[in-house]
């Protein structure tokens, strides 16, 4: 959209997510790379083509570049060197890791293209003409290029010691030939990271305000769960994708064993590798190769580097001659050894992993046995045959390892649809109901993917990225709002306070995603629902002391809307199936745990008292279940909430509540949970339309936004605090009247400016 001019704001600002999100960070973290601007070439509908063509571009790239450093490194057989450049293309990290983050593939190919630049800048050459290549790497994705980059400076000091082997003397003057060839190599880098610090630096300040998520501490995985992922056909999250096909994979095996490659070389690249390997085991390094940054995630990111090094190992066996008998039957001991080990590694070895190993060995064996044939009978079809053979085998065992990895990573990571009915539906629904910026249209609550207002238009809460801003996340969690992602996958609030807060005054309400299991579908069509709203810019009268959020999500919505509008019931209780009371946590909330079994649903009642049909909403950030109340006439609606948190539950709405006042939930229990003591608000719609006319007539008159602000006119007279339904992210200033632009003030979370008495205008304008 942004290509062709149709996004709601512009390089500065992005209107549709997060309420309004910083979008130059996120060009830098995710779309910095060359290969993404042919997204402008496909139509929007074909969004998933896109991608995927990209993707095969991006691995594709990677293996040509790593050929091509092979044969710079040593000259030897171009189908070799190809053969292997599409091991390392075809790694366990891309298949596994990088598939699904198309932005980590930058990386993968930045691996081999540091080390053609290092390698010529250790020569003498390319010094200002090499900084450009380490520039567009960093500005196409700094994260893996930051990796990438400590991974090329290993392999080329490695090979620059082994190449100048110092002569006598003391150590100092055996080392002082090779200062010069490293001053250059670190010019080049330097100079290169340089050009590309405008844009990463922005993405490094945008780390600093982003939510933290849950910082977990470093613990390695069993060693026999990393030999495993050597293996084809293997696949765990938390462990590192190492997997290198079994032909590149004995081949650097016979690497300590080969005596064609001089002893120096041989003893240079092992310690290497092994080093490299250990380093991935070890807090301090593993912090070291992730920026000194704990990942949000994955913690073996840097893998795609140890599979740059066998693939080079590889190389450097074959192209010094084939490795003989000897050599061939150290290897294949080893990797047997490798293999005896993995199979500890249980939950990791799967049904085919040893037959698709010892195919790969069959393969090589067969190979080995062509290429004899074809030395003694001088006829190229058996060395032919031995090619397609190791080919066949290296593209069997990528294929195999990928379809297992796919269908294991669904186990724990969500499902998304591609693109079809469903989201044409939502589109034209948004753009039917769309009055940017008289007010937003919200996409809605049952998402399809974690970015949907980017994909099918609106402007809404709900925002993905790994510099989702601390204060989007904090704010929407007090209002009751869910998320995903440890924090950084914000939730849409399907709720008439906050809507009112945020000027939503459209919200599309869909079925659940089929592609998400985890809830029935219900079989309804999707529709939108419109309510009056206040404008994007409100005032509030100047508190004596500056407000903060208390523990009830609910009188947090009241706070912030400047109206209680909320009863909230003393007499909320919880039984289980058998009448008993539930369990009570330390914080006087109830405890439901799961059933026996995975397919067990035990059931619980919530009761409660609340005023006659006033609107009930049930707050259970931490339950996950579902819950239906008696004679709503509404389906029941679904919670996700999980303890260590990687997730929490949005605040639902359950329907009206009976005349009786007597409020019934039934709770389906699924994983289990707690629900809080003050779960349960009874919104009073009469108080709701009062607060937000009164905000409308105090609100702004007129707004205009751009990519790098917004302006508002305001009623004459106004006076305290105007306040902009936007988070107070870092890079705002703004102005009341004719007064000069400062850092803008903050009312809880949002952004607000004080204003004087003569003030009838406010300017915001956004620097990221």
């Amino acid at each position: 959209d942004l290509l062709h001019g149709r996004g709601t704001g512009g390089l500065f600002l992005n209107w549709q997510s997060g309420y309004g999100a910083s979008f130059l960070p996120d060009l830098g973290t995710y779309l910095g790379s060359p290969f993404a601007l042919l997204v402008a070439l496909f139509p929007r509908d074909r969004i998933d083509l896109a991608v995927y063509v990209i993707t095969l571009l991006k691995t594709a790239a990677a293996g040509a570049v790593m050929a091509q450093w092979l044969l710079t490194l040593r000259p030897g057989r171009w189908w070799a060197a190809g053969a292997l450049g599409a091991s390392y293309a075809l790694c366990g990290w891309s298949l596994a890791e990088a598939s699904y983050n198309p932005m980590w593939l930058d990386g993968l190919i930045a691996l081999p293209l540091l080390c053609l630049v290092g390698h010529r800048a250790l020569a003498g050459r390319w010094f200002a003409l090499g900084a450009l290549p380490v520039a567009l790497v960093w500005v196409a994705n700094f994260y893996t290029a930051y990796m990438a980059t400590l991974g090329a400076v290993l392999i080329l000091l490695t090979g620059l010691l082994v190449d100048h082997a110092p002569g006598g003397g003391p150590p100092l003057r055996r080392l002082a030939p090779l200062g010069r060839p490293v001053a250059r190599l670190a010019g080049v880098l330097a100079l290169g990271v340089g050009l590309a610090a405008p844009l990463v630096s922005v993405v490094f300040l945008g780390t600093r305000h982003a939510y933290p998520g849950r910082v977990v501490e470093f613990t390695p995985k069993p060693w026999t769960d990393v030999l495993a992922r050597l293996l084809p056909g293997t696949y765990n999250f938390s462990s590192p994708a190492v997997y290198v096909d079994t032909v590149a994979l004995l081949l650097a095996l016979t690497l300590p064993f080969n005596p064609a490659v001089p002893r120096r070389l041989r003893g240079g690249w092992t310690l290497l590798v092994a080093a490299v390997t250990l380093s991935l085991q070890w807090g301090p390094t593993q912090l070291a190769w992730h920026a000194f940054s704990v990942p949000n995630g994955s913690q073996y990111r840097e893998t795609f580097v140890l599979g740059g090094l066998l693939v080079t190992a590889a190389w450097l066996s074959f192209a010094h001659g084939m490795p003989g008998r000897r050599p061939l039957l150290a290897a294949g001991a080893l990797l047997a050894a490798i293999a005896a080990a993995a199979s500890r590694a249980t939950e990791l070895i799967r049904p085919w992993t040893y037959p698709l190993l010892l195919a790969g060995v069959a393969a090589v064996a067969a190979a080995l046995l062509l290429a004899r044939l074809a030395r003694r009978h001088r006829h190229p079809l058996p060395a032919a045959l031995a090619v397609v053979l190791l080919i066949g085998a290296q593209v069997g065992q990528s294929a195999a390892t990928t379809a297992v990895a796919d269908r294991l990573r669904l186990g724990h990571l969500d499902d998304y649809a591609p693109w079809g009915q469903r989201q044409r539906t939502q589109s034209e629904l948004i753009a039917e109901a769309d009055g940017w910026p008289r007010y937003r249209t919200d996409p809605g609550r049952e998402q399809t993917v974690g970015n949907d207002p980017l994909l099918v238009g609106g402007q809404g809460a709900q925002y993905y990225s790994s510099l989702t801003s601390d204060v989007l996340s904090r704010t929407m969690t007090a209002l009751g709002g869910g998320w995903t992602s440890r924090g950084r996958s914000v939730q849409s609030l399907d709720n008439p306070v906050t809507d009112a807060i945020f000027s939503v005054g459209a919200r599309v309400h869909s079925p659940p995603d089929p592609h998400q299991d985890w809830q029935a579908p219900t079989g309804a069509e999707p529709y939108v629902t419109r309510q009056v709203v206040p404008p994007l810019v409100t005032l509030r009268p100047d508190p004596k002391r500056p407000p903060a959020f208390g523990p009830s999500p609910f009188r947090n919505q009241e706070l912030l809307l400047g109206a209680r509008v909320y009863t909230l019931p003393r007499d909320v209780a919880v039984r289980g199936a058998d009448g008993r009371p539930a369990a009570r946590t330390p914080d006087g909330g109830y405890r439901l745990p799961p059933g026996p079994t995975k397919r067990s649903r035990p059931k619980a009642l919530l009761t409660a008292t609340c005023p006659r049909d006033s609107q009930v909403f049930l707050w259970a950030p931490h339950y996950w279940g579902v819950a239906a109340m008696r004679g709503a006439g509404r389906p029941p609606v679904g919670f996700r909430g999980d303890h260590p948190v990687t997730k929490i539950a949005p605040m639902q709405p359950l329907g009206a509540a009976p005349a009786s006042g007597r409020v019934e939930v039934v709770l389906t229990v699924q994983k289990g949970g707690t629900v809080p003591a003050g779960s349960i608000g009874c919104l009073d719609p009469a108080r709701l339309r009062a607060a937000v006319d009164r905000l409308r007539a105090q609100g702004a008159t007129e707004v205009h936004v751009s990519d790098t602000g917004i302006r508002a006119k305001l009623p004459p007279g106004s006076r305290g605090i105007a306040v902009v339904a936007a988070p107070r992210i870092a890079g705002w200033r703004c102005a009341a009247g004719d007064g000069r632009h400062r850092p803008a003030d903050g009312y809880l979370g949002l952004l607000a400016v004080e204003l004087d008495t003569s003030a009838t205008s406010v300017d915001c304008a956004f620097r990221p």
